[in-house]
């Protein structure tokens, strides 16, 4: 069985440890935890790994988030791999920070990436890792809250979230979106 987990951020230094890369981050967390590493590749930093008789593929689209889609769209059918068996990682002002929730299909909720992978792929049905990143900032502030830094504090409490999303999604790749659903989402 094959897996595409997709890590969505946007590529660059201005970018690295912002609140919209979280996805970029916990797939930085799932590598440096087995020791793989990412090579740039078409439209993406891909690494591989093989985990209880499964092939996960990871990527980290270098698009920028708008365009996410066309990363996603290519690497599924380069390594041909169902749509049942994506899941997008994806930051999300509307849990609080650290909360994690995956769902099997879903509205973009205004997102960017999600909204061009929606366009890319023709739908909704594909399952995404929903990160908390809150929403501590005031009206017509939503930009320049998910494109900071994270805080000091927030910072210090990442390792321990980034290890409960890389459960979730070695749960999803062995037991399945719905069971990991059952188990993990409260």
């Amino acid at each position: 069985m094959k897996y595409l987990i997709v890590g969505l951020g946007n590529p660059g230094a201005a970018y690295e440890l912002t609140r919209h890369n979280i996805g970029f981050l916990v797939l930085d967390r799932v590598a440096d935890t087995h020791k793989i590493n990412f090579n740039t590749e078409r439209l993406a930093d891909r690494a591989e790994l093989k985990y209880k008789g499964r092939y996960l593929h990871f990527i980290k689209p270098n698009t920028y988030m708008n365009l996410s889609g066309k990363a996603v769209a290519y690497w599924l059918q380069e390594l041909k791999i169902a749509k049942e068996n994506l899941l997008i990682v994806v930051d999300d002002i509307a849990l609080p920070f650290g909360a994690l929730r995956m769902r099997t299909k879903g509205s973009s909720a205004g997102h960017n990436g999600l909204k061009n992978i929606e366009a890319t792929l023709g739908n909704q049905d594909y399952s995404r890792l929903r990160f908390g990143i809150g929403n501590d900032f005031a009206k017509g502030q939503q930009v320049d809250f998910v494109l900071s830094k994270f805080s000091k504090q927030e910072f210090e409490q990442l390792p321990a979230m980034m290890d409960n999303a890389a459960d979730m999604i070695y749960s999803f790749c062995t037991i399945g979106a719905e069971r990991t659903m059952n188990f993990f989402n409260k």
